[in-house]
C-alpha cells in the first residue's frame, strides 16, 4: 500500500486561519472598579500572586492597560472571557460589570 504524503499547502491554509501566538490579553483601565478588585480578579482568573497582581493594577491605573496574558489563542481566549464574566466591583455600588479587555496579537 503506497505512503499518503501530507498535502502541504492543505496545510499551510489551515495554519493561516488559525494564527499561531503569542496572543496577549489586554486590561483596560475605568473608574468603576477598586484595585482589590483588579487584584482579586488577577489572582482567581490568571493565578497570578498577590505582588504581580498588585503590579497590574497599578499598571493599569497609570498606564491606562496593562498585559495580563501572553499566549497561545485558546488559553488567552479562555482568560479574556474569564475577566469580562467576572461581573462588576462589589465595593462600588454604580458599577456595571466587569473590567475592559481585549485581545491582541
Amino acid at each position: 500500500m503506497p505512503k499518503v504524503l501530507p498535502n502541504i499547502q492543505e496545510e499551510t491554509k489551515i495554519e493561516e486561519k488559525i494564527p499561531s501566538g503569542p496572543w496577549k490579553v489586554i486590561l483596560w483601565d475605568d473608574d468603576e472598579h477598586t484595585y482589590d478588585y483588579v487584584i482579586e480578579m488577577l489572582m482567581e482568573v490568571c493565578k497570578m500572586p498577590v505582588d504581580q497582581a498588585y503590579y497590574h493594577a497599578w499598571e493599569v491605573d497609570t498606564a491606562k492597560k496593562t498585559v495580563v496574558f501572553t499566549g497561545e489563542l485558546e488559553h488567552a481566549e479562555y482568560i479574556h472571557g474569564r475577566i469580562i464574566t467576572y461581573g462588576p466591583d462589589p465595593r462600588i455600588s454604580n458599577c456595571k460589570g466587569s473590567m475592559t479587555a481585549t485581545l491582541e496579537k
